[in-house]
């Protein structure tokens, strides 16, 4: 018997285990959890935890993201790409502890804010690899 599945997505399991997939889903995600209200007490702790499940959402979302391509001119801009996303991954690495133990929470946030600039960064430069993957492909313009 076969695991239930959800309309978007045949592959993935069905229920509270299934989460958004792709970069844009867990990128908005951390920023609906970033812009929720952060109080003293009980609801701050809720705030770090939400906010601590979308990284993980979002680091899982970036590992699968990252295509490489073999082609010439491309294959330097795609390791490029790579060692980009590994920086990226590391800084979010780094942010997981301070997000739960940090008691500077909105310093926190600031970095998480600007960590989410900087991915936002990213994906641009991965449809720009994209679209110059398939230009050359097609053979674009000269």
């Amino acid at each position: 018997m076969s695991a239930p599945t959800t309309p978007a997505n045949p592959q993935a399991p069905a229920g509270p285990a299934a989460a958004p997939v792709g970069l844009a889903p867990a990128v908005l995600g951390l920023r609906r959890a970033l812009d929720a209200p952060r109080s003293e007490g009980i609801a701050r702790g809720s705030w770090r935890w939400t906010v601590r499940q979308r990284m993980a959402g979002l680091r899982d979302a970036l590992v699968d993201e990252v295509e490489t391509s073999e082609d010439g001119w491309l294959a330097a801009r795609s390791g490029g790409m790579l060692r980009e996303r590994d920086a990226l991954l590391a800084r979010l690495s780094a942010l997981g502890p301070q997000v739960l133990e940090s008691p500077d929470v909105e310093r926190v946030r600031s970095d998480l804010e600007r960590l989410l600039t900087d991915i936002a960064h990213h994906v641009q430069r991965l449809h720009d690899l994209a679209y110059d993957a398939v230009e050359l492909e097609l053979g674009g313009e000269e």
